[in-house]
């Protein structure tokens, strides 16, 4: 299963410098992104456990991989409100992986979800 998310998820960079403007910027931010997630994945099943690969398309190589990927946060909680995931905790994210290219016609974040097989105890 995949979503396409339009556009560039905030960055680490961006999401520090909301949370020190304003005591509201951050809430914010957070709630305006995970929306935009939620309503791209609205319509996938529910999965009881997966692992995530997410391609960030950006529209230059100015920002570093490590700050672009703080943007995961957003997903994993836009997963999670749209019912595609239970929560975001181990029991259900397995493996979380990263590629990084450049589109600057169309940046994006492609998130591609690979259901596998619920964690075992212990």
């Amino acid at each position: 299963m995949k979503i396409v998310i339009p556009g560039e998820l905030p960055t680490m960079n961006q999401i520090i410098d909301a949370a020190k403007t304003h005591w509201n910027g951050y809430r914010k931010m957070k709630q305006d992104n995970t929306l935009l997630v939620t309503l791209v994945a609205r319509r996938l099943p529910e999965c009881k456990r997966v692992d995530i690969s997410i391609t960030w398309y950006r529209r230059d190589r100015r920002t570093d991989k490590d700050n672009i990927m703080a943007g995961q946060k957003f997903i994993l909680d836009g997963l999670k409100e749209a019912g595609v995931i239970g929560n975001d905790g181990w029991k259900h994210i397995g493996r979380i992986t990263h590629d990084f290219a450049v589109d600057k016609h169309k940046p994006r974040v492609e998130v591609e979800l690979m259901e596998v097989a619920p964690e075992r105890a212990g």
